[in-house]
């Protein structure tokens, strides 16, 4: 094999930068083939580094010029950078560069998506656009003047001077490169204003191309949530006099939180209630939010180094997620998230992809924004939260921004507010950073005289490079139901801190019923002992919505594995389980709608490989289908009414209630269409005024299998907006059956409207193949073949999206032999192409390990 991976960059190893900057000065001539940057960057010694190397990151750049003092130089000019002798003073290096946007598929730098340039620079983009320190932890005011015929020019910071041809910005608050940015083109922009709680007014805008400027209301109206929330919340005051959010249709992540001008993907800001589902809706307020969040926990205070990846995204998304339950309901909040993470985070966790989340090590940080670094990172702000109470995390929260404001942190720093505030000692709870996989806590109990006793036992299987781990302080949420539902013990958080541990509960009239880890109050997989008779009872009884849902989660668990492994017919018992919660008029439509949805298949394959077994992808597929037609058949009065009972009548509105019982009646019309062929999933789509309604009721027809005039009729009337026909290209995929996917794939991909070149259309198509497990790991092969053969093409053009697709393949080791020889194989096959990017590279090695 190829060692094409480069060089390992370790944690230990951080030595500070050699020089700092006080001051940058850009000027853009903007041109597709040949945009010349100047740069003019005021240099001076730091005090505090070893080295008086004077190196700037920069790739694929032509340099026309550099001066130092005005006095023109020759720098040794290598494949990472620049060298140059400089004086042992402060100095001014000014330097001309000429790069390609036109060209550059990889869309890190600037470059251009449909006409418009635009620029990522996080993590190490900014290398691209000139020489520069390209690293966090050298932070310096940006002034920036773009030339260029184009009617909108926009930068950083605020506005300066503009007119015919050109326009300037700057920006006040010192900021690393990977927070530079810049947009130009024929864009509109939607404004809004808002005023701050010490009264600044602060003009908004959301720029996007011209036909799109009516999907964009829902996006100012979560900006300005946003900012209320922060000062309400965090005491958070937005620091410039704009801030402008930009749509861009090709564009590697969701969004981008540039100080001061957000660049997002389009499908992450562009929202209408006839295009965009209450998914859509939610996503685009949090990940406004989040980017909006991130302007105190990522810019103001940023990163010492990359390392530190966790510091920033881990809080801010915390603090979107706490927004969320805000805004909408917290319990069901809490259940998706907790879905999310076990889906994608503890399967990381589980296999070659393993790492803590701040890594020790990296080859390339772009393969390092993975679910453990943002949502197991929040995972650990929520229990330290727990672990101090609400009360001392708003003081330590303020102590961090007053103590760091302006500064490029680390974990310690992090950690050291929490310890001034509160007096603990967190060295222990400082693993949950440093030690990679999921703790498995097992419990057992014992009941004498009225006094209950739960043993705790914590273990983490080991991961790559990490054979050993210690016990972690794992916050525990308890409480006790009892024999008549009523709670005998209300939510008490216990500490774990030691490998094996005992918690006694006194003065028990009866012995109850525990309610363990309320709340999911700890990123663990709970191992109990338990029966189905006892979770029927959590799920009618508990008090706890995350437990009463997971109650009814592990039931779902147990029938489907039973029927699985033993041949079992769908139980009884569960089936009347879901028919009481369908009849409890009390309960969440939203929450009801998730009792209702199985267990993933994917999960259900990770269930059987830690039972000892090799989970069968067909088979679990063939299982998981006969329940969802048991439980439809079973459940049909109780769908039909349900249905019924949660119509929304009246204009299409994107709130958390009208988002519930459009849940819950979506979920019961796929059960119902599995009864009817279809025929009320079509007299909706006939009648649907919103995509929520329209979209549920076409994956209702294509799983009926009637789906085909829909699919024509949809694609008709939706082919020219973009983001509509993404979602067109995944649900047929996502639906296919096992043995037709891989030919549904090869249809789509030779569909005109395909475009390997825009990540959302890539990530629609081979997302959606990779999510489809029975189809993916179909024992033919080819839906590896099919992901290899594009991950392939991709690599030449854009290698970040690649390198995150490759995820893919990272549970391959969970199946048969003949599988995992068919993904070896096709992994093989990526290693082997001339020229593979860094970004794959690395991530094949990874799985393959």
């Amino acid at each position: 094999m190829k060692d094409m991976t480069g060089t390992t960059i370790y944690l230990e190893d951080y030595t500070p930068p050699a020089y700092l900057v006080d001051e940058v000065h850009l000027t853009f001539a903007l041109a597709p083939e040949a945009t010349r940057v100047k740069s003019r960057i005021a240099f001076r010694p730091n005090p505090e580094a070893a080295s008086r190397e004077f190196f700037l990151h920069g790739e694929d750049l032509t340099l026309i010029s550099a001066s130092i003092d005005g006095v023109a130089v020759s720098p040794e000019i290598t494949e990472a950078g620049l060298i140059c002798d400089v004086p042992d003073a402060p100095f001014i290096f000014e330097a001309e560069v000429e790069i390609a946007p036109v060209k550059n598929t990889a869309l890190e730098g600037l470059y251009m998506s449909n006409g418009m340039y635009c620029t990522q620079c996080e993590a190490e983009g900014f290398r691209k656009i000139t020489y520069y320190p390209d690293r966090p932890d050298v932070m310096a005011t940006f002034t920036v003047r773009v030339e260029s015929d184009l009617p909108v020019m926009l930068s950083n910071g605020n506005p300066g001077a503009s007119g015919p041809g050109f326009a300037e910005w700057h920006d006040p608050w010192p900021k690393p490169a990977y927070l530079f940015a810049l947009v130009a083109g024929e864009l509109l922009n939607h404004p809004g204003q808002f005023t701050t709680k010490s009264g600044r007014e602060v003009e908004l805008n959301v720029w996007v191309r011209p036909g799109d400027e009516g999907k964009c209301a829902f996006a100012m109206e979560s900006l300005i949530k946003s900012m209320t929330w922060d000062e309400e919340v965090y005491g958070r005051e937005y620091d410039l006099d704009i801030f402008n959010i930009v749509a861009v249709d090709d564009f590697n992540m969701g969004a981008m939180e540039n100080k001061g001008l957000n660049i997002f993907n389009s499908s992450a800001v562009l929202a209408s209630p006839e295009t965009s589902t209450d998914g859509n809706f939610e996503r685009i307020e949090a990940i406004i939010a989040h980017e909006y969040f991130h302007n105190w926990t990522g810019n103001r205070i940023t990163c010492r180094d990359w390392f530190q990846l966790c510091l920033k995204e881990g809080l801010t998304v915390f603090r979107d997620a706490q927004f969320t339950a805000d805004m909408r309901s917290e319990p069901v909040k809490r259940i998706t998230d907790v879905i999310d993470l076990r889906g994608r985070q503890f399967r990381e966790d589980n296999g070659p992809l393993a790492h803590p989340v701040r890594p020790e090590s990296f080859v390339e940080i772009n393969n390092f924004y993975t679910a453990t670094v943002y949502e197991k990172g929040a995972e650990v702000i929520g229990m330290l939260k727990r672990l101090v109470g609400d009360a001392d995390y708003a003081k330590a929260l303020d102590l961090y921004f007053d103590r760091h404001d302006g500064q490029a942190c680390t974990i310690e720093d992090w950690l050291k507010v929490f310890e001034d505030t509160t007096g603990r000692d967190l060295s222990q709870f400082k693993l949950w950073y440093s030690q990679a996989g999921t703790p498995r806590v097992s419990v057992s109990e014992a009941w004498e005289d009225g006094r209950l006793t739960l043993t705790f036992r914590q273990m983490t299987p080991p991961t790559p490079g990490q054979p050993q781990k210690d016990p972690r302080v794992i916050p525990i949420a308890v409480g006790l139901l009892g024999p008549n539902g009523d709670e005998v013990q209300e939510t008490t958080l216990l500490e774990l801190t030691q490998a094996e541990q005992s918690f006694t509960f006194t003065g028990l009239a009866a012995r109850p019923v525990p309610s363990i880890l309320r709340g999911f109050s700890a990123p663990v997989i709970l191992e109990r002992k338990t029966t189905n008779a006892e979770r029927a009872f959590l799920l009618a009884h508990d008090t706890d919505p995350f437990n009463k849902w997971e109650a009814g989660r592990a039931l779902a668990r147990d029938v489907l594995l039973r029927m699985l492994n033993d041949g079992a017919a769908p139980d009884r018992a569960f089936l009347s389980a879901l028919t009481t919660t369908l009849a409890d008029d009390s309960l969440d439509p939203a929450f009801v709608a998730l009792v209702l949805s199985l267990p993933s298949e994917d999960d259900l394959a990770q269930a059987q490989v830690d039972a000892g077994r090799v989970p069968d992808p067909q088979a679990i597929h063939k299982v998981r289908e006969h329940l969802l037609d048991a439980m439809a058949e079973a459940l049909e009065d109780q769908l039909r009414a349900a249905y019924a009972a949660n119509q929304v009548t009246g204009p299409y509105r994107p709130d958390a209630e009208g988002a519930a019982k459009r849940a819950l009646a979506n979920t019961a019309l796929m059960l119902l269409s599995r009864r009817d062929g279809g025929a009320l999933a079509q007299a909706q789509y006939d009648v649907a005024d919103n995509m929520t309604q329209q979209l549920a009721a076409l994956s209702a027809l294509v799983t009926a299998g009637s789906g085909e005039a829909a699919l024509k009729a949809f694609e008709d009337q939706w082919r020219d907006d973009r983001l509509v026909m993404d979602k067109w290209f995944a649900l047929q995929i996502g639906h296919a059956e096992p043995g037709d996917t891989a030919a549904t794939v090869e249809r789509l991909v030779a569909h005109p409207d395909f475009n390997l070149k825009n990540p959302n259309r890539f990530r629609a198509v081979f997302g959606a193949l990779a999510m489809n497990q029975a189809g993916f790991h179909h024992d033919s092969g080819d839906g590896y073949r099919l992901m290899a053969d594009w991950l392939i093409q991709l690599d030449a053009l854009n290698p970040q999206t690649t390198a995150r697709m490759c995820s893919a393949f990272q549970t391959w080791r969970r199946y048969d032999a003949d599988r995992q020889g068919m993904i070896q194989e096709n992994l093989h096959r990526i290693m082997m192409r001339d020229g593979l990017s860094r970004d794959t590279a690395e991530m094949v090695a990874r799985i393959l390990e």
